[in-house]
């Protein structure tokens, strides 16, 4: 893994990124980063995002041989420099041949989408393990799995190009064919996969959300970035039931011949596309049952029809699953690995739940957003028909602030009653988040209630639950800490608290 002086002016040539060089550097990089407390001597440094000049000096200090800006400091004068019209498209076509362009050596699922993308992953993720004997690597908002003995935590649902291609290459060096990830609409406003191309690139739906200062000022900014996945897919999977589908399906059509474009939807679905995979289901709390048929001769060729018993709960799942289908034929997976992949799998903070002895259902599910949470909510009133859908919800500080209003709509629209509460706050009181969700929900029909202190939170809404009731404790899954005031506040998680009340409670 290494990259040189004059390789790395002809690459930004190449991509028209080059503005100017200062000085030389004789011999290879030893590596690259964006962090400058991780700058070893000769390390490529990268001046990106909400940077300072200290940063700089810090990175000369520890050794930096060289960096690249796209604005100039003047703590830097003492470095050669490489000045770029974008730092962050810069360092994606770096950082790919840095580490000796391990996107190539893979076969790479991408899924986009507001809701679904995580559940999507995991699925086509257990598919592929079984379909090529575990050498299927997975980037997750979950999880990054690398290898069989290398997974941890994500950060972020699509990583900093650096690390996503330092990631590929170890998952390649530990023998891995596949990969599927999570492509966020930040990963293209912010260039994180930048000259990127997927092999199979999925869109599952688009709903408001991310708009806010520090995201998309914009939906139509946020539906762009989306779209983006597009352009850079050899082949493309649509979701027909989506919301601006004329939208979608046009501008996957720009780039793309008919044979590469597949669309699905429910048997029902009215759809003014060609539709080439059809699916019906039926789901209870454990599992839903679905039934596949193909309505086209390419997707004939990928032999997906048939019956499928998919071992997470959720009529919105059945979706993400018929997109997962097509996506493993398209990687070569074998229907059986289909069926024993669906049957198997599970996602972690995905609709997880227990039942109590005398306080209903507890589910913990990651919905975090309008549609997700209208969707949780509709499926457990069809579960729970005579009890109450009591709900535990916050929202995020500092980001995606147009989920608040959403959250008021679907509360009025599916919820008995609401525990407000803290939801990574970060910078944010979380009273006034939780005001401004309330200020959105018609309290005549939704019971509101405020606790700031989510374990309290959780508490109260579950005993005040009766045996006909469901509890929904929405937002946060597994998540294992708190984002308060910039700190990760560790957190034992949602379903933890749950188990904890309910053991006390029938104790």
């Amino acid at each position: 893994m290494a990259i040189n002086w004059q390789q790395a002016i002809e690459i930004l040539t190449a991509h028209s990124l080059l503005q100017d060089v200062r000085g030389n550097v004789n011999g290879d990089f030893s590596a690259v980063s964006y962090d400058s407390r991780k700058v070893t001597p000769g390390t490529l440094f990268f001046a990106k995002g909400n940077f300072k000049p200290a940063f700089l000096t810090s990175a000369r200090e520890l050794g930096a041989s060289a960096y690249v800006t796209d604005v100039e400091y003047t703590e830097g004068e003492q470095l050669p420099r490489l000045l770029v019209t974008n730092v962050q498209k810069a360092m994606a076509v770096l950082g790919a041949a840095f580490y000796n362009n391990p996107e190539k050596d893979l076969y790479i699922i991408a899924f986009t989408g507001t809701k679904g993308k995580t559940t999507g992953a995991y699925f086509t993720h257990e598919i592929l393990q079984a379909s090529t004997g575990g050498k299927t690597a997975l980037f997750s908002t979950i999880d990054r799995i690398l290898g069989p003995d290398d997974h941890f935590k994500s950060d972020l649902s699509t990583p900093e190009s650096l690390d996503l291609f330092h990631d590929m290459r170890k998952a390649v060096d530990y023998g891995m064919t596949h990969l599927v990830m999570e492509v966020s609409s930040q990963a293209y406003k912010k260039s994180r996969v930048y000259g990127l191309q997927f092999d199979v690139g999925i869109f599952l739906n688009i709903s408001p959300d991310h708009i806010g200062p520090a995201e998309h000022p914009t939906f139509a900014d946020y539906l762009e970035h989306k779209l983006m996945l597009f352009d850079n897919s050899r082949k493309v999977i649509i979701n027909g039931e989506t919301d601006y589908l004329a939208d979608v399906y046009a501008a996957a059509m720009r780039h793309h011949d008919e044979a590469d474009v597949y669309v699905y939807a429910r048997e029902a679905a009215q759809v003014k596309v060609p539709v080439d995979v059809l699916f019906t289901g039926q789901a209870d709390l454990h599992d839903s049952k679905m039934h596949v048929t193909t309505n086209t001769s390419k997707a004939d060729a990928l032999a997906i029809a048939g019956d499928y018993t998919l071992n997470v709960p959720g009529d919105y799942n059945e979706s993400n699953a018929a997109s997962v289908l097509i996506a493993a034929a398209l990687a070569g997976a074998t229907q059986p690995a289909m069926i024993q992949g669906l049957n198997e799998v599970t996602v972690p903070g995905r609709m997880e739940s227990f039942q109590t002895m005398s306080h209903g259902v507890v589910y913990v599910d990651y919905a975090h957003n309008y549609v997700s949470m209208k969707a949780l909510m509709k499926f457990l009133h069809t579960q729970h028909p005579q009890g109450r859908v009591i709900v535990v919800l916050g929202a995020p500080g500092n980001k995606a602030e147009s989920r608040r209003a959403g959250f008021g709509q679907a509360l009025t629209e599916q919820a008995n009653v609401v525990w407000l509460t803290a939801d990574d706050p970060q910078y944010e009181d979380p009273r006034a988040i939780a005001d401004e969700i309330a200020a959105a929900t018609d309290t005549e029909k939704v019971e509101v209630h405020y606790e700031m202190d989510r374990p309290t939170a959780i508490k109260q809404a579950i005993s005040m639950s009766t045996d006909k009731d469901v509890v929904a404790i929405a937002g946060k899954g597994l998540d294992p800490y708190q984002k308060i005031n910039g700190v990760d506040t560790p957190y034992i998680g949602d379903m933890q608290v749950a188990r904890d009340v309910v053991a006390e409670i029938e104790a």
